[in-house]
Formats: structure tokens, sequence, C-alpha cells
């Protein structure tokens, strides 16, 4: 299990997102909806390690806005290897800067974060399921490509890790 830095979304984008969990549930795709006692909500991570201090992230970013109002547009659904589906926000100029203005603040300070996190690496995305049957994939990447575009707006943020029952909510 990891623990992440994550970006939540407005109250329609959420709702939005928890539907097409409930449809992929519906098809046999286990989503993020039934995960972990159903605490995940739709967000995108900014930065994802084994473990991370909520209290030394919150150090790191002191004096930043964690979670600016960024407008995010969903355009496409993707995959990653070991058939994890997502749906990827345009990665704007603006979002790029925010996740590495946050990866930089919090090399800076010592936390480690993924190598996958670090900017011109990272992959902006907001998880749906973290595998997909194969026989299955074809169906829940058309279920996704019919509720495409989703707009959002950033709204708040968190530190999360659930293998240690953490989910603490960073400032603006």
């Amino acid at each position: 299990m990891v623990a992440a830095l994550e970006l939540y979304f407005d109250t329609d984008a959420t709702r939005r997102i928890r539907v097409l969990w409930d449809a992929l549930e519906s098809e046999g795709v286990q989503s993020l909806r039934s995960m972990l006692g159903q605490r995940h909500r739709p967000h995108v991570s900014l930065a994802v390690a084994p473990r991370l201090d909520p209290d030394e992230v919150a150090e790191a970013l002191s004096g930043t806005v964690v979670a600016p109002p960024l407008p995010l547009s969903f355009q496409y659904a993707g995959q990653f290897v070991g058939r994890v589906l997502w749906l990827g926000p345009s990665p704007t100029p603006e979002l790029l800067a925010h996740q590495a203005m946050v990866h930089e603040r919090l090399t800076w300070a010592g936390v480690p974060v993924s190598e996958l996190y670090r900017p011109g690496r990272w992959v902006p995305h907001c998880t749906l399921s973290m595998r997909v049957p194969n026989a299955l994939m074809a169906a829940a990447v058309r279920r996704c490509l019919e509720v495409l575009p989703v707009e959002a707006t950033v709204v708040g943020a968190a530190v999360v890790d659930y293998a240690r029952d953490i989910a603490r909510p960073l400032g603006p």
C-alpha cells in the first residue's frame, strides 16, 4: 500500500466519477469505490510514497496553496501496466507547474516521493480501477469514453495512508 498527497474535486465532478465507479462495478470491474471500505474519494495524486508523514508534508508545504482552484478537464481514458484504468486530465501548464512546485518543496524538505511522480515523469490521472480483468478491459474503456469529458475544479487536498488509517486534510 502507498501513501499519497491527493487533490479532490468539486461536488459535480466527484459525483460523476462515483457514478462511473458504480457503472464499472455493475459490469464486474472492481473500482476504487469498493476498495478499502469505500474510503477512497475521486482524486489526482501529486505525490506518492510507501509512507508519508502528514506533519512533514504539511510543514514542507507551509505557506503554499496546496489545493488551488485549478480547472481540470478529463479528456481521455488510459491504462498503466497491471491493468490499472484511469481518466486523464489535460496536462495544462498550471497543473504541471503546481505538481512540480509540490514535488520541489517535498524533495527540499527530505520527504521521499516515488520516482514516477517526479516532474517530467508524472502522468496526471484519476484512478478508476487497480486491476481490470483482461476480458473486461475493452468494455471498461468504452464505459469511460461514454462519460467524457468530465470538467472538474480542485477544491481540497489531503495526505492519505489507508494502511495506517491516516487522512489529514491540508490547508488552502
